[in-house]
């Protein structure tokens, strides 16, 4: 149910750079329940993935989820750096990687290899330390990628 509802929403994306929907239009739509709907948005759509999302509860509420349009490479590489921080988790820096490749700012081979870096079995460390180490070689590559 996920997949479709992802897939409906990126459909929209599409065609627009945003779309605002509400949730329990979507919930009926879909015939799901509306922490469904919440799932997908929170998992599918996040900044790392290359989207903005907004909401605002209520009667008239919303949910406006926002394709984000950077002005340039350095300017989505600074974004993400920001993001990385000091620590990321490996969901969170795969994301990262994945959105670099959809944007054709790594090769597939290059990303492949990213992300075999980022593996928690070979970072195997505790799980704080883990985290601050993806980020620091996720900085690294990302960097790299800058300044190349």
């Amino acid at each position: 149910m996920s997949d479709i509802i992802e897939a409906y929403l990126k459909k929209v994306l599409g065609q627009d750079e945003r779309v605002e929907i509400r949730r329990s239009e979507m919930a009926n739509r879909f015939n799901c329940v509306p922490s469904q709907i919440n799932y997908v948005i929170n998992t599918r759509f996040t900044v790392q993935q290359g989207y903005l999302v907004e909401s605002k509860r209520g009667g008239g509420g919303y949910i406006r989820i926002i394709k984000v349009k950077l002005i340039d490479e350095a300017e989505m590489l600074d974004m993400m750096i920001d993001i990385v921080g000091n620590k990321i988790t490996q969901k969170n820096a795969c994301s990262i990687i994945e959105r670099l490749f959809e944007t054709e700012m790594l090769t597939k081979r290059e990303a492949n290899i990213m992300l075999s870096v980022m593996e928690k079995s070979l970072l195997n460390a505790d799980g704080i330390i883990e985290n601050e180490l993806r980020a620091r070689l996720l900085v690294a590559f990302l960097n790299n990628l800058k300044y190349e």
